[in-house]
């Protein structure tokens, strides 16, 4: 029987509604309407095509949204001002600074210029400590949709083997992170694999849930995964062209003999993609609430 597939698309339409609604009692209860700023640097398509769907998604729900396009060539000393105006304009719970950034500026620094009451994106290090300890505030956001995606399709989480492939700071890290804490929504065993790991297939045969976030296409098939396994594919990779033109997308998981042994799988695309963006436009409203010193 083939897999049972999580539509991501579907979850995130769901939680884009709750939001709405939560949105529309903050505007008139509260006189709040949650604020989030895009900030891009340069013209990378990806990025673009991002910042564009992010910025769309929250005027949808009825947040404000405020965007800064910068030139490729623009400074840290400039950036680093502007994330400070941002820092003190009340409008704005949200700050997200669109990644990877031109050469001439430091990550890092940026990162960790953005108020932690506004890191949206759980970059900041603050965050990143509070989520080590189980107190998180902002999850980052493709980790947090990952985690959603397995609670909604049933797949029970405590005492569960998950393997975990990849060790990025935006996914792998964190995700293995939340999943491995003391709380109803975590409690599993989880292992990190990564590309030093001996044996792969070892590792991810015996996952209960298998996340694979490797950043290489197919690289996970469906001999290396257990039978009934749960498998979240976070790879987008572009792989040629369909025959209408557009970019042909595949995931890190051999999706065909993925389908024939797992017992549930994402799809790519219509998987954690569009929940990376729900779990965003979640996150800015908690910062509003949290901003007004409103329960969360």
């Amino acid at each position: 029987m083939p897999a049972e597939i999580i539509d991501g698309k579907q979850i995130a339409e769901e939680i884009r509604g709750k939001l709405r609604e939560e949105i529309e009692h903050l505007r008139q209860v509260y006189g709040i309407v949650p604020g989030l700023c895009t900030v891009l640097v340069g013209d990378n398509p990806a990025s673009v095509s991002y910042v564009t769907a992010k910025n769309r998604a929250c005027q949808e729900l009825g947040m404000n949204s405020f965007h800064h396009h910068l030139p490729a060539d623009t400074s840290a000393e400039y950036l680093l001002g502007l994330i400070g105006e941002l820092n003190a304009t009340a409008e704005i719970h949200g700050i997200l600074v669109q990644l990877p950034l031109p050469p001439q500026i430091d990550e890092r620094k940026i990162l960790e210029a953005i108020n932690p009451m506004k890191d949206v994106d759980g970059f900041h290090p603050v965050n990143v400590g509070r989520l080590m300890i189980g107190e998180e505030v902002f999850p980052p956001c493709t980790p947090a949709g990952i985690r959603e995606l397995i609670l909604r399709s049933g797949t029970p989480l405590e005492g569960a083997e998950v393997v975990v492939v990849g060790r990025s700071n935006i996914v792998g890290k964190p995700i293995a992170m939340m999943l491995v804490q003391k709380r109803p929504d975590g409690n599993a065993t989880v292992t990190i694999c990564h590309t030093r790991t001996r044996d792969l297939g070892a590792h991810t045969r015996r996952a209960d849930i298998l996340i694979v976030a490797a950043g290489h296409p197919r690289a996970v098939t469906g001999e290396m995964i257990k039978p009934g396994a749960t498998v979240i594919d976070v790879g987008v990779n572009r792989v040629g062209t369909t025959e209408s033109g557009k970019a042909k997308l595949v995931g890190d998981v051999d999706f065909a003999s993925a389908c024939r042994v797992a017992g549930k799988i994402t799809p790519v695309p219509g998987g954690v993609g569009p929940m990376t963006i729900a779990m965003l436009l979640a996150n800015t409203v908690k910062a509003a609430k949290l901003a007004r010193g409103l329960p969360v």
